[in-house]
Parts: C-alpha cells; structure tokens; sequence
C-alpha cells in the first residue's frame, strides 16, 4: 500500500535535491488553490511555506556567491584592454601652457552642439560621454562595464541576472515589485529574508533591496548582524564602499562570521 508524500513536503524534498524547478512548479500548484494573499485562509501557514520555498527556489536558480564574483581568470589577465592616452590632459603636459607644438597659442575647448555650433562654457576632453541624468538613474542603473569598470567574465554575471529571471517564470513575474508594502514585509523577518533575497538576486534590483533591509534593521533595533551584512553588500553593488565598510564592521561587532571578514577584505581593496 503506497502513500503519496504531502505536495509541501515534496517540493521541500525537490528544494533540498537542487531540482528548483520542480520545487517552484509545485509551489505554484499550492499557491493556486490557496493563494497567500487571501487573508484569512483556512491554511495560511502552508501557503506562506510555499510562498517562501518558491522565492528561495527562483533565488537558487541564479544565485551568485558575492565573495567569489571579482576573481579575474586568465582571459583578463591575459587580454587587458588598458591603455595608456596618447595626448596628455590640457595643463598636465611639461611643455609651456598656452602654446602647442609648433609654437602657437592653443585655443580652448569648446563644447560643439549636434548641430555644430559652439556653446557657451569650456569642456575637458573625454566629458561629453553619456552620463546617468539623476542620480536617482545612477543607483536604480546596475553597474556594468559602461558605469563601473571593465566588464569581465565574472562581472558580466550581473548582467544577465535580470534576463535569467525572465526563463524562470514565462507567465509573469512571482512577484510584483511595483505593489510591494516593503514596511509590513520588514516587520515579517521570515518573509523578509527571503524577499530580500529574491529582489537581490533574482530581480537584481538593489535599490529596493536596501529598501527593505533598512527597514527590517530598523526593525529589529540594529541588533540583527544578518541584516547589517546585507545592507553592506547592496552599498559594495551600488559602489559606495565606505559605507559597506562600516556595516561589515558593525555587524562583525555583534557576529563574527567568516562570510563577513571576507566581504569587508574585497571593500578593503576600494576603500
């Protein structure tokens, strides 16, 4: 006489077996029949397992060990595309100011429109690169090798976190991040954690992941380290490695961890 496993406890099973997929298929089934937004629901706990098995499922399917993502391997230290300038910044040069080779005096730098008339102001060379409009543009925009430094093969990950999230949920999106109530997840810290992990990883959307891990510090009175060390890591994401430092150690203060001296060793090398 045979005895089918409980579906909660088969996708748990599939969870702990690496087949993510089949554990986020069979959450989906649960969180169809009792979804976990009808408050109350005669089984609510369950829901919110699947709830939170089906985002750890999806995070797992393009999680990236933060620690190990810098290591440059020998196509970058074999195809180095540094160069050196070949005409040095205007007043750097040894030569007297003011003149060019042939003895003349230089003219300064004007700023030509599209069209090709002079504006007003000068320019340094180099500047008229596109740059983000706001910084608001700047933080939500992840950095890749056009914001930040040379795209390599294990930088370039970043990249493609925000298409991987695409195969994995061909219906639509698990979660809709535009409608999310960031202060009732962060007074949650079950589902808070594994929120945060799927905005972080999954989405790859940072800003709204030190949302939601400011919060849930506040929330815990800074006595989380947990929550401390991911706040670092979206600071070290966004560029601002002062303020990763401090967190790491903050939270190394509370919890010595060997995930955190390694994280506060990569900002050690910026800061």
């Amino acid at each position: 006489m045979g005895s089918e496993m409980e579906p909660l406890f088969r996708a748990w099973s599939y969870f702990r077996r690496r087949k993510f997929q089949l554990c986020a298929d069979l959450c989906t089934q649960m969180l169809e029949k009792s979804p976990y937004d009808q408050d109350p629901a005669p089984d609510l706990a369950v829901s919110q397992a699947a709830w939170i098995l089906k985002a750890r499922a999806l995070t797992e399917m393009v999680y990236v060990d933060e620690i190990d993502v810098d290591q440059e391997g020998i196509a970058e230290m074999t195809l180095d595309e540094n160069a050196i300038a070949q005409v040095p910044r205007p007043g750097t040069s040894l030569k007297l100011p003011g003149t060019n080779q042939t003895g003349g005096p230089t003219q300064a730098v004007r700023p030509i429109t599209q069209a090709g008339r002079p504006i007003t102001g000068f320019l340094r060379p180099s500047t008229q690169s596109g740059r983000p409009g706001t910084m608001e543009q700047a933080i939500r925009t992840p950095r890749t090798a056009y914001t930040a430094r040379p795209i390599t093969s294990s930088s370039g990950r970043f990249v493609r976190l925000g298409t991987a999230s695409m195969l994995t949920s061909p219906d639509g999106p698990f979660i809709n991040l535009s409608r999310l109530n960031l202060t009732k997840y962060s007074q949650k810290p079950k589902l808070a954690k594994a929120l945060f992990e799927y905005i972080f990883h999954h989405e790859n959307d940072v800003k709204m992941a030190l949302d939601l891990a400011s919060l849930s510090t506040e929330y815990s009175q800074y006595k989380d380290w947990w929550w401390k060390v991911q706040i670092g890591k979206c600071y070290y994401r966004l560029g601002m490695y002062r303020e990763a430092e401090k967190q790491f150690k903050s939270a190394l203060k509370q919890q010595e961890m060997v995930d955190t001296f390694l994280y506060l060793a990569k900002v050690s090398k910026y800061s």
